[in-house]
């Protein structure tokens, strides 16, 4: 019997390999306005991050109101993207069968809203898997690092933050799974963010199969 009776996942960077893609088009159109930046920086500073916190501090480095065409034309660049580019992070489907074959439930936080969520997970065909079991930041009032998301996921799917595990990749959330007293497993094929996920209280994995291993 697992000791896990829920398993939380994240979705941008744990089901659907998106962040690349958005943190590559944001940097390119932040550099058209004159900040300077890269995807590696902006990954760094905004992973798992809801986006009008994003939005804020990108408001806040330009130095007041970004100009009216800018929200428009990022997020059909990245919608674009994303019907040409984005696929499943690896190893996930993998797991989620594995999920489904031993009858452990599970389902998504994430600080994207459901609108981006159901692009995201539809165009990977991961919708179907957890369709009733979405949550976004727009269900609470904080979003990561606060534990509101996971705690009310938990809640609503009946189950004791200690009975959860979430799987994130980012810092954000793997505070906010640490604040809300669930375990939790950090994804990450990159050196300094599993270091830096090890720091906040995940154990580091860099196989999708080896979040069994924690159950």
């Amino acid at each position: 019997m697992f000791a896990t009776q829920l398993v939380i996942f994240d979705c941008d960077g744990v089901l659907v390999d998106s962040e690349t893609i958005v943190c590559r088009i944001l940097a390119e159109e932040m550099n058209k306005l004159g900040m300077q930046t890269t995807a590696e920086e902006l990954d760094e500073q905004f992973s798992g991050r809801p986006a009008k916190d994003c939005l804020a501090e990108i408001e806040t480095r330009y130095g007041g109101p970004l100009p009216d065409n800018y929200f428009g034309n990022t997020e059909r660049r990245i919608r674009e993207a994303f019907h040409r580019e984005l696929e499943p992070v690896a190893g996930i489907e993998d797991l989620l069968d594995h999920l489904l074959q031993v009858n452990l439930r599970s389902c998504v936080a994430s600080s994207g809203s459901h609108d981006k969520m159901r692009l995201t997970l539809n165009r990977t065909g991961l919708y179907d898997y957890f369709d009733g079991r979405i949550f976004s930041v727009d269900d609470v009032g904080r979003g990561k690092p606060w534990p509101d998301l996971f705690l009310h996921a938990a809640q609503t799917m009946n189950v004791e933050p200690q009975h959860c595990l979430v799987v994130e990749d980012s810092i954000a959330g793997v505070k906010a799974a640490v604040a809300a007293g669930m375990p939790v497993v950090g994804y990450s094929n990159h050196v300094r963010r599993a270091d830096q996920l090890r720091e906040q209280g995940a154990i580091v994995v860099g196989d999708m199969m080896a979040v069994l291993d924690h159950l």
